[in-house]
């Protein structure tokens, strides 16, 4: 299976929008946004468990990276509520579940072979640094020298721009934005190669944002399995 495979081309896709997709496990449904595989696929992907519904203990051969949406995700090491932020790295295992219900963003198969940092931030947790023009707060969830994941809170009315040299992907978590003819709602998600211009216009309630600044795909990414 491959969905919006081609990484030359800025895409945005509305999953709130989209209808959900059973995935193997009962209870869990899924919105695709990226995937390039069959069921062990590198993939990015709006997941919702439904209340008391689990994933099998799995290991995550190319690492995980999560953020909830909405509800509380669980797993045998803790509890995360929305806001929360989280990469497991590759070589870890859990069984992911939700007694209540939750909706997760989730990007998998995408780490570099070697990087083994593993980090949960709690919501509100992570380094805070000066926002940009346009925004109100901005939080550092993660950085190394090949990308920089953030979150970022941007002003009602504004116009916000985003240098992008090495590629962008982003979520809208709340709130909502322009740009161009697009108009982008809560998980509305873009994925812009390096160079293409990035400036939005913040609508009246203004805007959360998840943001990924780095390589849509890392040369040295884990290999999937297979010939």
């Amino acid at each position: 299976m491959r969905i919006n495979d081609d990484l030359s081309r800025p895409v945005i896709v509305h999953a709130g929008r989209q209808d959900w997709v059973p995935s193997p496990a009962a209870g869990v449904d899924r919105r695709m946004l990226f995937r390039i595989g069959d069921e062990v696929a590198r993939a990015t992907s709006i997941v919702r468990y439904a209340p008391g519904s689990a994933f099998p203990r799995h290991t995550h051969g190319g690492g995980e990276e999560i953020v909830v949406l909405d509800g509380v995700f669980q797993d045998e090491h803790g509890d995360y509520p929305a806001g929360s932020y989280f990469r497991n790295p590759p070589g870890t295992s859990h069984v992911p579940a939700s007694r209540d219900g939750c909706t997760i963003f989730v990007r998998l198969w995408q780490f570099r072979n070697g990087d083994d940092v593993q980090i949960v931030r709690q919501p509100g947790k992570g380094r805070k640094i000066t926002p940009r023009p346009g925004a109100a707060a901005a939080t550092v969830l993660f950085e190394d020298s090949n990308e920089e994941v953030r979150l970022e809170d941007w002003t009602a009315g504004a116009d916000v721009t985003v240098e992008n040299g090495r590629g962008l992907e982003f979520l809208v978590l709340a709130g909502g934005l322009r740009i161009g003819d697009e108009r982008l709602e809560p998980q509305s998600w873009g994925r812009l190669p390096a160079g293409t211009h990035f400036a939005a216009s913040v609508g009246p309630s203004g805007a959360r944002i998840w943001m990924k600044d780095g390589p849509l795909l890392h040369p040295d990414v884990c290999r999937l399995p297979g010939p």
